[in-house]
């Protein structure tokens, strides 16, 4: 019994000793966990995407500006759809701000959008699309006085208030977007011709009125 009790008593002043080293150890696991969870947790973030403007002519360049928040010198893809297609990479300024030349050199439409990349403390996160059209300067006349009542060629009646234009090439049912001082109209082909040299579309009488051209002379158009 002499023997039993002095190793009794060592084995329980062991046990006591040991409790704070495991209870410290487990807060060392904790503390370190907890660290982890925060190093990994992302912040959420916005980006923001504007042109300068929104109709150019080909072979002209357009301004994107934009701004990323949380500010910070922060990874930014810019993302062109339409007839250039093409991703531009870049890095913002330390406030969050980025500019960059667009070159719409092929004529149609475009749109863009600008894409903030992930990062260790920042999630992704996209902006708006924005739109622009980039026009060629296109030789046109105009038709519908004398032939109202006549079919056109992709079908159809030709009447006063009918909205089209004419086109030697395009599918019938294209979209043409056209401009002149500084009115705009879409509208389909809906016919052929003209067949006047230098000339590459015969709007009718009304989308003629409806974009306030004058009769013959150059619009900008789309196609």
């Amino acid at each position: 019994m002499r023997f039993i009790l002095p190793v009794i008593g060592a084995a329980m002043a062991l046990s006591i000793g040991a409790s704070p080293a495991v209870a410290q150890q487990h807060q060392h696991q904790a503390q370190h966990q907890r660290h982890q969870h925060h190093a990994h947790k992302r912040v959420k973030s916005h980006v923001t995407l504007h042109v300068t403007k929104h109709s150019v002519l080909s072979g002209d360049s357009v301004a994107l500006r934009g701004k990323v928040r949380p500010s910070g010198a922060r990874q930014v893809k810019v993302v062109v759809g339409g007839p250039d297609r093409q991703t531009i990479a870049l890095r913002t300024k330390s406030n969050g701000t980025f500019r960059v030349k667009l070159n719409a050199g092929e004529i149609g439409n475009y749109k863009v959008e600008a894409f903030g990349v992930h990062g260790k403390r920042v999630r992704g996160s996209h902006s708006k699309v924005r739109h622009l059209t980039s026009y060629r300067f296109a030789g046109a006349s105009y038709y519908g006085p004398g032939l109202y009542g006549n079919g056109v060629a992709c079908g159809g009646t030709l009447e006063p208030g009918t909205l089209g234009v004419a086109n030697k090439t395009l599918p019938c049912g294209t979209m043409v977007k056209l401009r002149y001082n500084g009115r705009a109209i879409t509208v389909p082909v809906i016919d052929r011709g003209p067949y006047v040299a230098g000339r590459d579309y015969d709007l009718t009488e009304a989308t003629k009125d409806r974009l306030g051209f004058p009769g013959v002379g150059d619009v900008m158009a789309n196609h």
